[in-house]
């Protein structure tokens, strides 16, 4: 097997890998302000102009079939209580009717100019909407949906985490015609985005009272403005739904395939439902115990339509005289590893979306922990970057100097190789006969150099989707001119510094066996992997420049070692 054809795959094949990565990312959703045929907008019909607009009301769910009298959704009223709002630390909330329509995340800027506005997560707007909605269904009394009239009580509009404070707990109310009353509550605790949404149905009348709780997540798909040469970092991330059920695991879609890829019915405990972003999502995370059914939703035929991912259930009977309540998390921020891990929901860490394949999500799960441990010990993410390539190195030591010793003996060796091919002309049959013969006789293992790359290709490629992924690294700076390592390197300095490195490694290697066309080939492999690289965000420049600049040292060493063996029965090769 000729070893350099191999590694001309190798790389050919790493390019086609990280261009069908762009690719990927080229395919956005239609260009917004175009509204598909059928069409159903986000604003509610009468509605005062500058108010919060709500879901369509076909986004309702239908109650599960029960024996007795159909049950009436509580009428809607529109633009008659004036929006809560509710200040945190961390958060500031827009309550309408009882479900969260806007919300702003105060610790993270849009961007990294001063006074740059917080990111807006839920967003009223009907071009970008999303809301966290809660309601209830019933086949056989009155229930107030996610469109009912739920006021606040006590008549404040606007509430704020007091400076010695550790939560506030703003009350809405829903009262039905026959005596059912809904009180529901929201609690905002200090440093934290998991906001508690309880829910009391209090039965004063004289008939016996059943409903079934639904939670959603409702959001029109972004448009993704970026290109090529300047990518929209929307488009680095999953941009759709996941779902778990203990009964059935993690379920993830991407909004362009919500219909497409087949209804979802899940029913089962321990679920959990949320929408996701690039380093933010929103989640609804019911009690573990409580069974609900998972399903996807859009509320229209264009892709501009609002998407909806719901969990139905649980369902409870509240007799006369008796009061149930049930309760649900919402969590609206950003993808922070260790607060998702506080509040120890199976499976809710899969929102940090590292890959869809548990193994590569398992395996950058452990590399964002050794890079969080090494920024502990740096403060600085970018020398963590290079702290962790310089362990990933270390760990594959014994691969890597598998390969180099490899790569080392093939260029000693040359000159004899060289010659075997001006003695058998155009015979290939033979000449991979005694080339085989030569590797044979002086211990050489072809495929040496080609197996290690293959081992490390994963870990690569998982680190790529951890740098991508973590919210820890956005807007995070390394030193100098490098003060984003989520956007690109303002001046090229990286992906220069990565072309040379390449260039420098590629003649170190060697090239024998090679034709013309495959040795102007890998010429221009450095200038291709340059231009790939000058758009990529500079961390993961970073990477690859340091694992390729540590590879090329480790490599030069290990020929200059072996250059100093004779070959048998030649002379001595220069380096």
């Amino acid at each position: 097997m000729n070893q350099t054809r191999t590694f001309l795959i190798l790389a050919w094949l790493m390019v086609a890998t990280l261009l069908w990565m762009a690719w990927n990312r080229e395919q956005v959703a239609p260009v917004a302000g175009a509204t598909p045929a059928g069409q159903t907008t986000a604003a509610v019909p009468g509605a005062a102009p500058g108010s919060i607009p709500q879901a369509p009301s076909v986004a309702t769910p239908s109650a599960p079939a029960a024996p007795g009298v159909v049950g009436a959704a509580a009428p809607a009223t529109a633009g008659t209580v004036a929006p809560v709002t509710i200040t945190s630390d961390v958060l500031r909330l827009t309550l309408e009717r009882g479900n969260v329509v806007s919300a702003e995340l105060l610790q993270y800027p849009q961007t990294r100019e001063a006074g740059s506005p917080p990111v807006t997560l839920l967003d009223p707007d009907p071009s970008r909407f999303y809301a966290a909605q809660v309601g209830w269904v019933s086949s056989t009394s009155t229930a107030p949906t996610h469109e009912a009239e739920f006021v606040p009580e006590g008549g404040r509009n606007d509430y704020v985490l007091d400076a010695d404070g550790e939560s506030v707990s703003v009350p809405f109310v829903w009262t039905g015609p026959d005596g059912v009353t809904v009180r529901r509550t929201y609690t905002v605790r200090r440093g934290t985005y998991a906001i508690e949404v309880r829910d009391e149905v209090i039965n004063r009348g004289a008939q016996p009272w059943q409903g079934f709780i639904y939670r959603q997540l409702a959001k029109v798909p972004p448009v993704t403005a970026g290109n090529w040469m300047n990518p929209d970092p929307e488009s680095f991330s999953l941009n759709g739904g996941v779902w778990h059920t203990a009964q059935d695991g993690f379920g993830r879609r991407k909004f362009a395939d919500f219909i497409d890829d087949g209804t979802v019915n899940q029913r089962g405990t321990g679920s959990w439902i949320a929408l996701l972003q690039h380093h933010f999502f929103s989640a609804w995370i019911p009690d573990g115990q409580d069974e609900t059914t998972v399903s996807l939703h859009v509320d229209g035929t264009g892709a501009r339509s609002p998407h909806l991912i719901r969990e139905l259930g649980p369902g409870v009977a509240v007799g006369p005289g008796q009061a149930v309540t049930t309760s649900a998390r919402l969590w609206v921020g950003p993808k922070l590893v260790g607060l998702i891990r506080a509040e120890d929901v199976r499976g809710l860490d899969r929102a940090v979306d590292y890959s869809r394949f548990t193994v590569m999500a398992v395996l950058g799960e452990w590399l964002f922990r050794l890079l969080d441990l090494l920024h502990g010990l740096f403060n600085n993410w970018g020398w963590a970057i290079v702290g962790l390539v310089v362990l990933v190195k270390l760990a594959l030591f014994p691969l890597s100097q598998a390969q180099y010793k490899s790569m080392a003996k093939m260029r000693k060796f040359q000159p004899r190789m060289q010659q075997l091919k001006e003695r058998y002309g155009d015979d290939r049959q033979k000449l991979q006969m005694a080339m085989m013969e030569l590797y044979k006789k002086e211990k050489i293992n072809p495929i040496g150099g080609c197996l290690p790359i293959l081992l490390q290709m994963p870990i690569f490629f998982a680190l790529y989707w951890v740098l991508l992924e973590s919210v820890e690294l956005r807007h995070a700076p390394w030193m100098l001119w490098i003060q984003d390592l989520t956007a690109r390197d303002p001046y090229f300095i990286l992906p220069v510094l990565n072309m040379a490195v390449m260039w420098a490694t590629q003649r170190l290697s060697p090239m024998t066996g090679m034709d013309p066309m495959q040795q102007r080939i890998m010429t221009f492999m450095p200038l291709v992997f340059g231009v790939i690289m000058i758009f990529f965000p500079a961390g993961l420049v970073l990477y690859w420049v340091t694992n390729g600049a540590l590879g090329l040292l480790q490599q030069w060493l290990l020929i200059r070692k072996y250059a100093d063996d004779k070959p048998s029965g030649g002379k001595p090769a220069k380096a």
